[in-house]
């Protein structure tokens, strides 16, 4: 049995990230595949892909395979769904909920200077990239608003700790972001 051709398989056909624990159910017990098992042939598996088109990814839900970054510009000419386009409003509200979770959204306000409209944060909750943590303990209660593990998945980060800091973010040049930006 090649445990990282098995891995490989799982991978490529999960729709999905997957977590050490879910792959380890993918194997019955007389086939005896430890955990430390799989995470040494999920390791060969990501040596063996430095020379592919894809490449072995652990995000915060788990490991899944991915065309690399470099080649997104020909793999996206085949898919007949649209890039999302992203307004400066949304990328700066999540901005603000990653970096300073939880959140309100008078916090955001307060820091953006503007009202945050309602499809913005909406939007957020619907793609399963933000979600509401409790209730500020003030009055009206607002919701405090922080970041999923869906968000840590599509940025390909395993934790928070991953984010850029705020120091080399100043030094970031916005159109050479691979995001598709909105003109708003």
């Amino acid at each position: 049995m090649n445990l990282e051709l098995i891995l490989q398989a799982i991978l490529l056909t999960a729709d999905k990230p997957l977590s050490l624990e879910q792959l380890e159910s993918y194997f019955l017990p007389e086939e005896r595949v430890s955990r430390s098992a799989i995470r040494a042939a999920l390791h060969t598996l990501q040596a063996a892909c430095a020379a592919q088109s894809f490449e072995l990814q652990e995000t915060a839900s788990g490991f899944r395979l991915q065309t690399r970054a470099t080649f997104q510009t020909w793999v996206q000419r085949h898919s007949e769904e649209k890039p999302a386009k992203y307004s400066r409003a949304f990328l700066e509200t999540l901005a603000l909920i990653a970096w300073r979770q939880p959140i309100t959204r008078a916090e955001i306000e307060a820091v953006r200077g503007v009202a945050v409209n309602a499809n913005v944060i909406k939007t957020l909750l619907e793609r399963e990239w933000v979600k509401v943590l409790g209730h500020k303990d003030v009055p009206g209660r607002p919701e405090m608003l922080g970041t999923t593990r869906q968000f840590l998945d599509y940025f390909n980060l395993k934790s928070l700790d991953e984010l850029p800091s705020l120091l080399e973010m100043k030094g970031l040049d916005i159109d050479q972001l691979p995001l598709a930006l909105d003109s708003k």
